[in-house]
């Protein structure tokens, strides 16, 4: 699961600024050693200090600006079973991706609307990217509203998008209404 990003280079002697995805930024380097995206690259991780909205931390076998500045942008990550189990009613973002997609009010049996292909934070909150089975992806906000159900168990959430966000659908008519 991906925790944080690496954001640049801090100093001359290799330190890096971390934006961390985790609930607090220092636990970045808590769950042992991070892997980047393929798992072909191992860093260890020490925190050393906090930067506005991003963590400072030295990376073993890390000791110059240049090493630093050349993982710009890698993301890193850790394996499931390092992270706590959430707590009842939470989940971690990444659970959603793969879910179906019904939408509420939906006949039992109908064929789902869609599938969870991934989650966005545009630094307006978190938006739900769905891909639809013969038709384009679509994008929704993920909140209570238009997400009120999420059933991890069965791999599924339900649908409920602001009247008029979906392509063909009037404002003020949502699927199956007259």
């Amino acid at each position: 699961m991906c925790v944080g990003v690496i954001a640049g280079a801090r100093g001359l002697k290799g330190e890096v600024r971390v934006r961390a995805y985790t609930a607090r930024p220092e636990d970045v380097a808590a769950y042992g050693p991070v892997t980047d995206a393929a798992g072909t690259r191992t860093f260890r991780l020490t925190v050393s200090g906090r930067m506005k909205d991003r963590v400072i931390a030295r990376i073993d076998g890390i000791d110059d600006r240049t090493q630093a500045e050349a993982l710009k942008g890698v993301e890193i990550f850790v394996e499931r079973a390092a992270l706590p189990a959430p707590a009842a009613d939470e989940f971690y973002v990444a659970d959603l991706v793969g879910l179906g997609v019904e939408r509420v009010g939906a006949a039992p049996g109908a064929a789902p609307f869609g599938r969870v292909k991934a989650v966005h934070d545009f630094g307006g909150g978190d938006v739900l990217e769905i891909e639809r089975p013969g038709a384009a992806s679509v994008m929704v906000p993920f909140s209570r509203a238009a997400v009120p159900e999420i059933d991890l168990a069965g791999g599924r959430l339900v649908l409920d998008p602001p009247a008029g966000l979906l392509d063909g659908e009037p404002a003020g008519q949502r699927e199956g209404e007259t």
